[in-house]
């Protein structure tokens, strides 16, 4: 039965262990169930991805976008009501109709494909006929009902523009990481880029928040973020490997998995210090001011910054690992560390060597116990021991 004194000495370990950075954390050397979970993770979002699909915004899409306060003459506006009153204008329902916001800064958003503007005209004066919106004076107003309209064409080239964007910085970080580190630090720093990539346009799809410039913003931000956390990891993996292949002390994973614990503590701090006015924004500027840009921001950097230090942790230092361990020399070094160990530990179980002077017990060595006489000590040098014979 475990005492609360020796679980409070426990756990006090765990979190010296954690702040000191001994390397006592075995995350190299257990990267294989680190690969099995995150690939499970990246495999559900491809399948969210896949078959839900993203709610992409109007400024991808093309469109137009219609928004009117949520209480009317009659009281809160349902989104059926809005429905019915879009139909009666087109002959056809909207493509989505939903509430955005809470409380006073609560609206109603429609979404349709590109009208004209006799439609938009036609469909705000059935929509002020049929719910009578009111104004921030209470009193019913056409003037309340707002549009927006972007064209396909102009949807089109923000997706162009955002996927060129996230390939020139894709292309800009592969050459830094080659001229700064190596080639397979680069390989395995992009490949935890792609991770936070696919984790967090899966979440996304998931929850099905709508994709809008702000969060294409976001993304690029996070993928910032992840690449500053796996460059300290690496910098570290980089001083603590300088000169390796000349030593038998540890093996290429032993020194990266200490690179990993002596920053793991800052990754975390760091990562709880951004998350936390991110969270916030979050909570505070979807939840309570109901304002959908800042949701669709902080959604993105909070489900980004996450998966980005998740990844320089658990994913790119042991993938690097695994990429060094292919070259003969690293594999070399490792298996003379492992027979220098195994002769340290041979010698260990064998015992202290016997000093070099000692003396066996029955050997005959010694004199009294063989009952001879004692030698005569020598006198001093240059004088005989006898009397000389005349």
């Amino acid at each position: 039965m475990t005492t609360p004194g020796t679980e409070g000495a426990r756990r006090g370990s765990v979190f010296h262990r954690l702040y000191t950075g001994t390397g006592a954390f075995d995350i190299v050397g257990r990267r294989a169930r680190w690969y099995v979970a995150l690939g499970l993770l990246v495999l559900v979002c491809l399948g969210a991805i896949g078959f839900r699909g993203f709610n992409l915004g109007i400024d991808f899409e093309g469109g137009t976008k219609i928004q009117l306060p949520a209480v009317g003459a009659q009281g809160p506006i349902s989104t059926d009501a809005v429905q019915d009153a879009f139909r009666d204008a087109l002959g056809h329902p909207a493509e989505t109709v939903q509430i955005v916001g809470v409380g006073a800064n609560q609206s109603i958003q429609i979404r349709s494909s590109s009208l004209t503007t006799d439609q938009v005209a036609a469909v705000k004066q059935s929509l002020f006929t049929e719910l009578q919106p009111l104004d921030q004076q209470g009193r019913p107003s056409q003037q309340v009902i707002s549009d927006s309209a972007v064209s396909g064409t102009w949807g089109g080239e923000i997706t162009q523009q955002a996927l060129i964007a996230l390939g020139v910085f894709l292309v800009l970080v592969t050459v830094f990481l080659a001229l700064y580190f190596e080639k397979w630090m680069a390989v395995a720093a992009l490949i935890a880029l792609f991770h936070d990539i696919i984790v967090t346009a899966g979440i996304y799809s998931l929850v099905g928040f709508e994709v809008t410039p702000s969060t294409v913003i976001g993304l690029l931000t996070i993928l910032g973020f992840s690449l500053y956390d796996t460059v300290v990891v690496f910098d570290k993996v980089k001083e603590n490997t300088r000169g390796l292949l000349g030593l038998t002390r540890r093996t290429y994973g032993e020194a990266a998995n200490l690179a990993v614990n002596q920053t793991l503590m800052r990754s975390i701090n760091t990562s709880v210090i951004a998350l936390l006015p991110v969270a916030g924004l979050l909570v505070v500027g979807a939840g309570l001011l109901g304002v959908g840009v800042l949701r669709d921001l902080a959604l993105v950097q909070l489900v980004g910054m996450i998966a980005g230090v998740v990844s320089s942790v658990f994913l790119a230092t042991p993938l690097l690992v695994d990429f060094k361990m292919r070259d003969p020399r690293y594999r070399d070094h490792a298996a003379k560390v492992q027979q220098r160990r195994e002769r340290s530990a041979t010698r260990a179980a064998e015992g202290p060597a016997e000093p070099r002077h000692a003396v066996a017990a029955g050997s005959g060595t010694n004199n009294h116990s063989s009952g001879r006489r004692p030698s005569r000590p020598a006198g001093k040098a240059g004088r005989p021991t006898g009397r000389r014979r005349r």
